[in-house]
């Protein structure tokens, strides 16, 4: 049905933010927010590629993990600061189709690639003398192209069978971007199937990951129970916490927005998930693994360092 959609019939999104002086300051933040996400996903992914000593696989996963944030948080929070900024709030049909297509593919890429970070850690904690053979590059290759797949065909599927949907004349979206859940509220025929088997999808792309976190945590746990000296377990502990509170952000917001129950969702409350994993958790992450991870605080100073002689020269 892409032929019957008109490429001119817009979509409009109604938004966040209104422009009282509560909302002009809210939006001020989620700005400021966004800046250091660009900012602090950028300068990890810098750091992790020009210094040698970040060349492992688990700031390789890292890397990536940054590329899907900063890639995330451009997807929709752009296009919201135009719309508001000049009062417009129309996005276009293939704009709608292209933010649907990404944001499901980013979310659904990251969602598998934090748990098999999980797997990683375990292997490292568990398996210490055999983690360069376990995790080789070839490994590392297979993860990374395993997580860009997963997410890619998700969204493309989720992407072509929402936007072959007919929408009504009334086509306003009440959200900040076009979220499929919301944009199927538009639709002119019954998506009550496709919502379900939706359901199911989310169920499974959120608990198969969740399930590798919980059993590699479960087997960190273990190893870590049996070690006799406490300065190993407290170094064991310390290497998890970073993506363990990683995942906590994550998995909370999205589990909080898609498997809840029909009747308990509002749009204000998704309006505000929503802001919190494709902005504030894009944030979070560069933060979470450089103020709590020496190697990369190192590597930082090392930069600032060259920075200044190169200035002093």
């Amino acid at each position: 049905m892409w032929l019957n959609q008109s490429f001119t019939d817009d979509f409009i999104l109604l938004g966040i933010f209104s422009y009282s002086p509560t909302d002009l300051l809210l939006f001020s933040v989620v700005m400021l927010v966004f800046t250091v996400a660009l900012c602090g996903n950028v300068l990890l992914i810098l750091l992790i590629y020009t210094d040698p000593r970040l060349h492992t696989p688990m700031y390789f996963f890292l890397s990536q993990l940054s590329l899907m944030d900063l890639m995330l948080v451009c997807t929709n929070v752009p296009k919201m600061a135009f719309n508001f900024l000049s009062g417009k709030k129309s996005i276009s049909f293939v704009g709608c189709g292209i933010q649907i297509g990404l944001f499901v593919s980013l979310v659904g890429s990251e969602g598998l690639l934090l748990g098999l970070m999980a797997y990683d850690r375990y292997v490292a904690i568990s398996h210490p003398l055999h983690y360069p053979v376990l995790m080789n590059q070839k490994v590392c290759l297979q993860i990374i192209g395993s997580s860009w797949a997963f997410g890619t065909v998700d969204g493309l599927v989720q992407m072509v069978v929402v936007m072959t949907f007919p929408y009504c004349s009334l086509r306003e979206v009440d959200h900040f971007f076009c979220e499929m859940l919301s944009l199927l509220k538009l639709a002119c025929v019954d998506t009550s199937l496709f919502e379900k088997v939706g359901f199911v999808c989310c169920v499974l792309m959120l608990l198969f990951p969740f399930s590798i976190i919980v059993a590699s945590y479960t087997r960190i746990l273990g190893t870590v129970l049996r070690m006799h000296s406490a300065k190993s377990q407290k170094k064991a502990l310390a290497t998890c916490s970073s993506h363990l509170t990683a995942v906590s952000f994550f998995y909370g917001a999205a589990m909080f927005i898609y498997l809840r129950p029909r009747q308990y969702r509002t749009p204000s409350q998704d309006k505000m998930v929503s802001i919190f994993y494709t902005v504030l958790t894009p944030m979070l992450n560069p933060l979470i693994y450089s103020l709590r991870n020496r190697d990369v605080i190192g590597a930082l100073q090392k930069g600032l360092d060259c920075c200044r002689i190169g200035n002093q020269h």
